[in-house]
């Protein structure tokens, strides 16, 4: 299956059975909520997927559930987060053979590589793999920035297609897209500034309280491709709240707690995460019932990429 690097692509929580290992019914049923409303696309093992603490053979074992169950409905996505090149490109071949339809993936891991190393790091990859690539550009959590000019050297890669905008500036949409046009898709990755920079041309929205609120992120983004930027806005605004839980070290604890109250999640994580407790998990779970509480009404809008589909 092709990707089209455009829409919303839920960066999907792992789900851990009380005795710690996979478990695949309450995945299964998160991606049925995903798949109803209408996302584009789903992406496996990153940072919400707690990508850190799963074992390789984990991750074949997600691929190949999901791959089965959206059974050629969205293509699949698995995130690439290695700290040697080599495994890098083991991991790129490992997807492919389990039905990944394409790869995110973060420059190296613990190594702050340079310039050189980093652009060497991605077309050994891209070389090696059929699967189309998209870049996952945040410097912020990860220390290590995909420059413009970088982009300008990883353009000669056809595989290399599309980025995940986390850089926190808003403007890189703009710059990226003046410089390249529409070469590379941009698919914003910060959640509390999606609709800003789907507003500025992002293509799509790789998103977090997705997970919990599916529909919600779905209409945004699709009124805001539709022409309707107040209505989307007024929904943005009572989003907003609950977005802020996606840029905390602990996304991954305020996500699944956020699944929990909406019906499609568990709340288990893997050591050494651990459950909320005390005064912190009140008052996540104030943020999330508020919000709950004041769903807003949505109104029909259909995916700008239909007729294409």
């Amino acid at each position: 299956m092709q990707v089209n690097w455009r829409g919303v692509f839920p960066a999907v929580t792992t789900k851990f059975t009380d005795d710690d290992r996979l478990d695949l019914d309450a995945f299964r049923k998160n991606i049925d909520a995903q798949l109803e409303a209408g996302v584009d696309g789903i992406i496996l093992g990153g940072t919400l997927g707690e990508a850190s603490v799963l074992s390789a053979d984990e991750k074949s074992e997600l691929v190949r559930a999901c791959v089965a169950h959206v059974d050629g409905r969205v293509p699949v996505i698995m995130n690439v987060a290695e700290q040697t090149t080599a495994n890098a490109i083991a991991a790129a071949a490992k997807a492919q053979e389990d039905g990944a339809s394409g790869l995110m993936m973060l420059p190296p891991m613990r190594y702050k590589a340079d310039h050189r190393e980093t652009v060497a790091y991605y077309k050994a990859v891209a070389e090696s793999t059929e699967l189309p690539i998209m870049v996952y550009n945040n410097p912020v959590d990860y220390g290590i920035e995909v420059t413009i000019d970088m982009f300008r050297e990883l353009a000669d890669s056809p595989n290399i297609q599309a980025v995940k905008e986390s850089t926190r500036d808003i403007s890189n949409v703009t710059r990226m897209k003046n410089e390249f046009g529409d070469r590379f898709a941009i698919l914003s990755g910060v959640d509390t500034l999606a609709l800003e920079e789907i507003f500025m041309g992002a293509d799509g929205w790789v998103a977090g309280l997705v997970c919990a609120f599916p529909k919600e992120t779905v209409t945004i983004f699709r009124l805001a491709k539709a022409g309707r930027p107040d209505e989307a806005l007024a929904i943005y605004r009572w989003f907003l709240p609950l977005l802020e839980l996606d840029i905390h070290p602990k996304l991954v604890q305020y996500i699944k707690l956020a699944e929990v109250a909406t019906g499609i999640g568990t709340e288990n994580v893997r050591a050494p995460r651990l459950p909320l407790e005390g005064e912190e998990r009140e008052r996540i779970l104030k943020i999330i019932n508020d919000g709950v509480a004041a769903r807003p009404e949505l109104p029909e809008v259909e995916s700008p990429f239909s007729v294409e589909a």
